[in-house]
Parts: structure tokens; sequence; C-alpha cells
């Protein structure tokens, strides 16, 4: 029971919940860019949220499997097929062995999941098979995956199912994407406090799973931007000595010596990582107390997205199952994004 890969997108690679209590010894989580979108990967195969699952960037690529099973991608919006028939993302089908799943490439959104019932099992790498490309730990000999890669399955019921999920999409919303004040922004003057969360910031294309560079309004610090190097958690802001700020994701270094202006708050650290190159943002302060409610609130949200899976139609679907999906989504014409990934350009964070 296997997965094959005819074709890799960027990134293409093995992702799970991550290694949660391993930073203290220098390891990071690593784990998928947007949980949520992963979460309901695994929920639309009937996965438990720790299943392992593939994640890729911008593209997915083309896919074999050698049983049958239950697919589904999530993430956003893109060209999806199995063989020649268009297929919706944020539901899941059917993959029949001789059958090829196409990824085509995402619309308004950089990160994708394909969840496959059973999950994938490549050997865990201290309690996880997440893939940490940059040190090389996990998924498939830690590294992305490429074309003539072969993926082992965990079982599954023949009989499971298909989903889809009530809400189109998992979100935090839209607006300025909210930050609580970091532990050294006593090093930045009011005036750029000010500039942060007043003026707007821009996706740069420096950017990949370890941290994302933001162009804009310079931060310069008051003492110099050189400090004794200390914790950093996924959705830190550092500030370098070039003042642009660098957000930090899933591969984040375990410490760094650049002061920390803010964090985004968990509720959107997915979000501000699915925005494309050239997207346009703000920031909002909240308070730790804030953060929390949000955080419980957003929690309470994907539990209830998951309760609330419908059954999808074996065959023929009847017409009010018709009435009820996006179908001009489905059939909109294909758009392919500008590279949002360039190689060889790592943000460079300490």
């Amino acid at each position: 029971m296997t997965l094959r890969v005819l074709a890799a997108g960027p990134l293409l690679s093995v992702q799970d919940p991550g290694r949660p209590g391993l930073r203290r010894f220098g390891v990071s989580a690593a784990g998928p860019m947007d949980p949520p979108a992963m979460q309901l990967a695994n929920a639309l195969s009937h996965n438990p949220d720790t299943a392992a699952v593939l994640e890729f960037a911008g593209l997915g690529g083309r896919f074999h499997v050698t049983r049958p099973a239950l697919v589904a991608v999530t993430g956003g919006d893109c060209d999806l097929r199995i063989d020649d028939r268009p297929i919706a993302a944020g539901e899941s089908h059917r993959l029949m062995p001789g059958e090829t799943l196409f990824i085509g490439a995402l619309r308004d959104a950089v990160w994708g999941y394909l969840g496959i019932a059973g999950g994938i099992v490549s050997p865990p790498v201290l309690g996880a098979r997440s893939t940490h490309l940059r040190s090389g730990l996990g998924g498939l000999g830690g590294r992305r995956l490429i074309e003539g890669d072969v993926l082992p399955l965990g079982p599954a019921a023949d009989a499971l199912p298909p989903l889809r999920a009530a809400t189109p999409r998992v979100s935090s919303g839209a607006g300025p994407v909210r930050i609580v004040l970091g532990p050294q922004h006593q090093r930045f003057a009011s005036e750029v406090l000010a500039r942060l969360l007043n003026e707007s910031f821009t996706v740069s294309s420096q950017r990949d799973r370890m941290a994302m560079v933001l162009d804009g309004p310079r931060l310069p610090a008051i003492e110099g931007h050189d400090i004794v190097s200390d914790g950093t958690v996924p959705g830190a802001i550092q500030v370098p000595g070039s003042g642009q700020p660098i957000v930090l994701m899933a591969e984040a270094q375990t410490t760094g010596g650049y002061p920390k202006i803010a964090t985004v708050i968990g509720a959107d650290l997915a979000r501000l990582a699915q925005m494309p190159t050239g997207s346009a943002l703000r920031f909002a302060a909240v308070t730790r107390d804030q953060a929390e409610e949000i955080w419980i609130a957003h929690r309470r949200f994907l539990r209830g997205l998951r309760d609330d899976l419908q059954t999808v139609p074996d065959g023929a679907p009847d017409t009010a199952y018709l009435l009820s999906c996006d179908l001009v989504g489905l059939f909109a014409a294909d758009e392919i994004l500008a590279p949002v990934l360039p190689p060889n350009s790592p943000p460079g964070p300490t």
C-alpha cells in the first residue's frame, strides 16, 4: 500500500503535527505551515489529526496509489483532477489504482495539503514524521520529495464515505494580522512601534518554511540589532540590522540574536503564511489575555468544522448536492502563480 510521486511541486514534503517539547534541545517542532488546513485534510480522509500528509508550496504534482484510497486536498482552490475529471478541493474523493491525481497551482494561497486515508507512515524521527528541511530530519530522508519517490500508507477501511466541509475555507478571517508586543519591544522607539502598527507591509519573495521577510517601513532599534541570543518561537518577528522584519515560521530556529519586536498570535500565523508574495498587510496589537481568548475561539471553530463534515454522495450527485457546490469556482480558468519560493534565497534569521 503505497503512494507514488509522478511529479513533485515545490517543497513537497511529509508533515504531521511536528515535534513539540524539544526546543530546549535545539530541535524545532517543524510541522505544517497551515495547521488548520492540514487538520482538515486529515479529517476529510477519516484520519486522526496526528496522521502525516503531504505539504506543497504553490503547485502539488501528480500521484498514483497502489490501493483504493480516499484523498483530499486543502489549503486553497486549485486545478484538481483525477485523470481528466475535475474534482473539488475541500472534500475527499476516491482514487483508484491506475488513476492519476493531478494537483495544479493554488489560487490566492501558498501552502497546500494532500491527505490520504490511512496516512503516510514513513519512519518517525524523534517522535514525529514531519520533515525538517533545514536539518534533514524526518519524512523521506529529511528532504523534499521528488519524482519517483514511493511512500508507505497506513491501513484504512474500504468503505469510508467521501466527506466535504460545510464551511468552504479554513480562515482566521480578514483584517490586520494580530500581534502581541515582543520581549525586546522596548528597544524600539515609540515612533517605530507606531510605524509597525500604522503602516502597511508587503510579503516579500524571501520566504520558506523557516521564515518570511516583509518589505515596508524600516524598524531601527535604539541600541542596535544585536542581542544575546535567546529563545524564539514560530510567529516571532525579529528585526535585523536592515530594519526589515522577519517573521519566523514552522522551521524557526530555537534561538536568535536579533531583537523581537512582536509575535504573531497563533490564530493568525497560518493566515499570514498563506498570503501570496506581494500581498499587503497591516498589524494590530492585542494583549496576551486577548490572544488567549482568540485562540480558544479559533480552536472551537476548528472543532466545529470537523464535527460538521458532510457525506458526499457516491456516484451521480443529486440536485441538492450540486446546488450546495461552488461550481463556478470549480470550473474557473486555471491561474499560474508567480514563483512564491525563489531557490536558494533563505531569509537569514539568526
